[in-house]
């Protein structure tokens, strides 16, 4: 328990009803998509701010942004300034960005190193673990208390190299939120890996609409003809969740390793604890509610999806790589980079025309195709929290859209069909 009060977390009405969203809670083949106001009705914005973005466990960087005593990060959660910084223990917290004499932000800079805090309204000073140094002219307050003034703590924890905060003091750990992920990504040991390139993005699309587009490749062959050469949209397997998260892998096409502009690692080894498997495969998760994680047999993608309002997002990208790989002299990921940064500028174009698209009188929501159901696995997560009924809404992953099952349909062969998951309350 900290000494100083914690701002209370007031619990806010959805206004999407369950009704609404009814059509998206059933089994994939039978299942209408979101209702298209959800992209575009500020209500429903700030509801997801203060309910969801306001309430979750959110990635906003990496360890090493923080590495240091004295480096900080700063980052915006649901319209809240949030400070992240090491303090001379070696500890990793978080802050409100909030002086707590006339409210001023405290800290201006996105990154940096500092000593202390020193608001730049008053000065009042900070030491980096939050307390109240200096104050000038309040020695003789009454009823003024400095070990009362410290800045506002936020939990904040770190998995695989990754820092996640949460404004929920009441809410539950950074463990029950990751649920059963770790056991699918820890071979990977991303904690290891280090940043090579960040590449921001401002998307006029909704976050859903981004976190939707990843979840499928059902438009790689028209969108995305270089990814679909390295990765056939049609080839893979998704993986059967117990959490608020959603993935699965692509197969890599035979003459290809890795995902690059020509499909080659250019002397990139392997991850080290990869399997054989792994290193014939890419691997994509959505964790609830905006990290994206693409893991490759020599590096690591990744997107952090931030919402600015109902109509636009900014998109963080990064490229994570081994430090060993990064240290060879003739090291040079501008291969992946530039791959990526393509494909990431072909899905913000359909998914600003989806943006554009469903703001029309004439849309109505349509049916998932059976190669989108990782999209429904996402879509569940989002009408579960807002019908706000205490169902969980949950299929088994439809392992007979692939290829392979596809051929075993022509030649006679038994294909398993995924049955669903009972929903519980």
């Amino acid at each position: 328990m900290v000494p100083y009060p914690v701002p209370a977390m007031s619990h806010p009405v959805s206004p999407v009803t369950a009704a609404e969203v009814a059509s998206v809670r059933r089994p994939v083949d039978q299942a209408s998509l979101l209702p298209p106001r959800v992209f575009h009705d500020p209500e429903v914005f700030t509801y997801e701010q203060a309910a969801w973005f306001g309430r979750s466990w959110l990635c906003v960087g990496r360890e090493e942004d923080a590495a240091d005593p004295g480096q900080y990060l700063v980052a915006s959660v649901a319209g809240e300034g949030v400070i992240v910084v090491r303090g001379r223990d070696a500890t990793l917290r978080a802050f409100y960005n909030v002086c707590r004499h006339r409210g001023s932000l405290l800290v201006t800079e996105p990154a940096g190193r500092q000593v202390r805090f020193q608001c730049p309204y008053h000065a009042w000073t900070y030491e980096l673990d939050g307390r109240l140094l200096r104050a000038k002219h309040t020695d003789a307050l009454i009823d003024f208390a400095v070990e009362e003034q410290s800045l506002l703590p936020i939990s904040v924890r770190v998995w695989e190299g990754f820092i996640f905060v949460t404004l929920d003091p009441h809410g539950g750990s950074l463990e029950e939120h990751l649920s059963d992920l770790p056991g699918h990504v820890g071979r990977f040991a991303m904690g290891d890996l280090r940043r090579a390139r960040r590449i921001e993005y401002e998307v006029g699309a909704n976050w859903k609409v981004i976190a939707e587009n990843y979840s499928e490749c059902y438009h790689c062959p028209g969108v995305h003809p270089q990814l679909n050469r390295l990765t056939p949209y049609d080839q893979g397997r998704n993986l059967e969740s117990h959490g608020p998260w959603a993935g699965g892998w692509m197969e890599l096409a035979t003459d290809a390793d890795t995902m690059s502009t020509d499909g080659a690692t250019h002397g990139r080894p392997p991850l080290p604890g990869l399997s054989a498997d792994d290193e014939r495969r890419i691997y994509y998760f959505v964790l609830w509610p905006n990290l994206l994680l693409s893991l490759h047999p020599d590096y690591v993608m990744t997107h952090q999806v931030w919402p600015l309002d109902a109509e636009r997002s900014r998109v963080v990208c990064e490229w994570l790589f081994h430090p060993e790989t990064m240290a060879r002299p003739d090291f040079d990921p501008s291969d992946a980079i530039s791959f990526w940064d393509l494909t990431n500028r072909q899905d913000w174009r359909v998914c600003e025309l989806q943006q554009q698209g469903t703001r029309s009188r004439a849309y109505v929501p349509g049916r998932y195709a059976l190669m989108e159901d990782m999209v429904h696995a996402f879509d569940l997560m989002v009408a579960d929290r807002y019908a706000e009924d205490g169902v969980v809404s949950r299929f088994g992953p439809r392992h007979d859209k692939w290829r392979a099952a596809a051929r075993d349909r022509q030649t006679g062969k038994a294909t398993s069909m995924a049955s669903p998951r009972t929903r519980t309350g």
